[in-house]
């Protein structure tokens, strides 16, 4: 890894840790010696970035900080693809164009050096058919998701029973064929797993859910536990 490589991946290190960073542990991701992180820990001092700790103790970078967002490794770059193909899979136009947008963005501001880890990277998902294949447009749910607000759907069960129901949308996920609405239900008063692809309508309502997307999702997460803790067999 060339030093200027490894100083930028030290700062993303120091970034994304709320803790300090001793040299061994730095050392051990970029597979380098202590001597060698001591030595571009100063460098770094020296060039004004404010890095601030000590041997023994751990660095910490001051939150404060602020570098290009968009000065990508190659195994970030590679990290970003391997995502964009994922999503593809998904059937989602909006997400799969979105997608594409993004990589566009990435590559319009890369450096000339690193444009060859968008056009042949090292990393691909086997070829295959997407995971739904389904026209369903989520960006409907997407929206009532980020605004806090209440939908209506009309939903066909598995056993063709058509309902009308009032839920409060938590998230909009994806196992292994299908994709999922993971939401509060008022007739149910509880939590229930819709999926799209038997959504025969949807309404996004003015009405807001009156809690924060935050304690919505804890709720949720404390009920799959429940769940699964219930389904677990006794020892």
């Amino acid at each position: 890894m060339r030093k200027a490589e490894r100083l930028f991946q030290i700062i993303q290190i120091l970034r994304r840790s709320s803790r300090p960073v001793t040299a061994a542990q730095l050392a051990n991701e970029l597979e380098v010696a202590k001597r060698t992180i001591y030595r571009d820990i100063a460098h770094l001092i020296g060039q004004r970035v404010p890095v601030d700790g000590e041997a023994g103790f751990g660095y910490v970078l001051d939150p404060q900080y602020d570098m290009p967002p968009l000065m990508l490794t190659p195994d970030e770059i590679e990290a970003v693809l391997l995502g964009v193909q994922m999503v593809e899979k998904l059937g989602d136009a909006a997400i799969t164009n979105a997608a594409k947008d993004v990589t566009a963005k990435i590559t319009s501001t890369l450096p000339g050096d690193l444009l060859p880890f968008i056009a042949e990277p090292a990393v691909s998902l086997r070829p295959g058919d997407s995971i739904g294949g389904s026209m369903f447009d989520t960006r409907p749910l997407r929206r009532a998701i980020r605004e806090g607000r209440k939908i209506k759907l009309e939903y066909c069960a598995v056993n063709g029973e058509v309902t009308n129901r009032i839920v409060w949308p938590v998230l909009l996920g994806y196992a292994d064929t299908r994709s999922l609405l993971i939401a509060w239900c008022e007739s149910k008063q509880a939590f229930r797993h819709f999926r799209t692809e038997r959504i025969l309508d949807l309404e996004v309502l003015e009405e807001t859910i009156g809690l924060s997307k935050r304690t919505l999702r804890q709720q949720w997460r404390q009920f799959r536990e429940t769940e699964l803790s219930e389904s677990r067999p006794t020892p």
